[in-house]
């Protein structure tokens, strides 16, 4: 079976660079067509850009995808993760800019909309991607591997200096609804000392206290605090999500990730399908089927809009 929504499903909010107003609309798409977006404001390039880990150019603080005209959207990590996480790999997503709105920092918003309007399953088989060898990529202290596992499991540890954040690790097996349940609500971070620079650079006009946590030493400006007391390394897992869904198919793989970030990631993938022998497509099972990230979830699993 291969998921998409069962209705168009739009959303509004403002880019978290840009600070601009965006809507997003996804619409239901036909099976293996794939996660597309559609630039409605693009009318004499070629709108269509593709989820797609070669489609992805470098961006230092988010991911960026562009297509061979060079339109391109940004900032797509949280949809495709909330995407992923209820195993919708076919959907058209029209967009009128270039960025996908921030809405709260994190994907909850996303995963809420679509639940709520409700998903459809095609007949066609399920398609996984099983990961045969260990893949790593390294930069300084920073890496992060895929090696082979019979479900989709994510490892990663963070490490800063600022007290409220410290060192934190975390391990989840993805199946089923896991990411709904333990990952989905956690929100993009940054620490007071980058917001600045960012700003006089151009970039986090849309950032607000609303929709991202900021740190300061051991402090926690953001009103209300954390959602979760590792609420930082459960984002950059919710990111990493996102970002290996560019693969195009359920990875049945572990993942680890130290320090690692979404130019990493997408390096990795990059040296996955670069490797002979490392990954191979597979039409799997009914009992590998029933426990891809995202099956059998439903409005109960949001025990975080209570």
């Amino acid at each position: 079976m291969q998921n998409t929504v069962k209705s168009s499903v739009s959303f509004d909010g403002v880019g978290l660079h840009s600070g601009q107003p965006v809507r997003m609309v996804l619409h239901p798409a036909a099976p293996d067509s794939g996660v597309r977006f559609r630039r409605t404001d693009v009318a004499d390039l070629d709108p269509v850009v593709p989820a797609r880990w070669d489609a992805v150019v470098p961006s230092s603080l988010c991911t960026l995808i562009a297509n061979e005209d060079g339109v391109s959207v940004s900032t797509i990590e949280h949809i495709m993760a909330a995407l992923a996480g209820l195993a919708i790999w076919n959907v058209e997503i029209e967009i009128d800019g270039p960025e996908v709105p921030i809405m709260d920092g994190s994907a909850a918003p996303f995963v809420a909309g679509i639940l709520e309007k409700g998903l459809t399953a095609h007949p066609a088989p399920s398609r996984t991607l099983r990961v045969l060898r260990p893949v790593e990529v390294r930069d300084g202290a920073a890496w992060a591997r895929l090696e082979p596992a019979s479900m989709l499991e994510i490892d990663f540890r963070i490490d800063f200096a600022d007290e409220a954040i410290g060192t934190q690790t975390r391990a989840l097996n993805m199946a089923n609804g896991a990411f709904v349940r333990e990952l989905c609500d956690s929100r993009t971070f940054c620490r007071q000392s980058d917001v600045q620079a960012m700003r006089e650079r151009g970039l986090a006009l849309g950032g607000t206290l609303d929709n991202a946590v900021v740190f300061d030493g051991a402090e926690i400006l953001s009103p209300g605090g954390l959602r979760h007391a590792d609420e930082p390394v459960r984002h950059k897992m919710l990111d990493a999500l996102g970002d290996l869904a560019l693969a195009g198919a359920p990875l049945l793989a572990r993942y680890t990730g130290n320090r690692a970030g979404h130019a990493m990631t997408n390096r990795l993938l990059r040296a996955l399908f670069a490797a002979e022998g490392a990954v191979e497509r597979d039409d799997c099972d009914a009992f590998v089927r029933g426990k891809l990230p995202g099956v059998g979830v439903h409005r109960g699993d949001l025990h975080w809009l209570a």
